[in-house]
């Protein structure tokens, strides 16, 4: 894997796992503020800084696991159990 493939491999998974942190701890604010333009159902404290580093934080261990998987000779189609067999 390239340093392209990774980093677009890693901003995938970094996407993907923000959605899933995104809604958790998440209270939503019952009665709502009508003069700031704060919805019924909004959340309170989003902690979107929070979230953000840990998103960082999971998705670099995904993205190395990944990467040593692409990388290791396990799953390969040249040798190994799933190449195919030469004629």
């Amino acid at each position: 894997m390239n340093w392209f493939t990774g980093f677009v491999v890693y901003f995938l998974i970094w996407w993907t796992v923000l959605f899933a942190v995104l809604p958790v701890g998440v209270r939503p604010d019952a009665e709502g503020d009508a003069t700031t333009g704060g919805w019924r159902g909004t959340p309170q404290s989003p902690g979107l800084l929070r979230k953000a580093l840990w998103t960082t934080v999971i998705s670099t261990i995904l993205w190395a696991g990944l990467a040593l998987l692409i990388n290791s000779p396990w799953l390969s189609f040249r040798e190994g159990w799933l190449a195919m067999p030469i004629k």
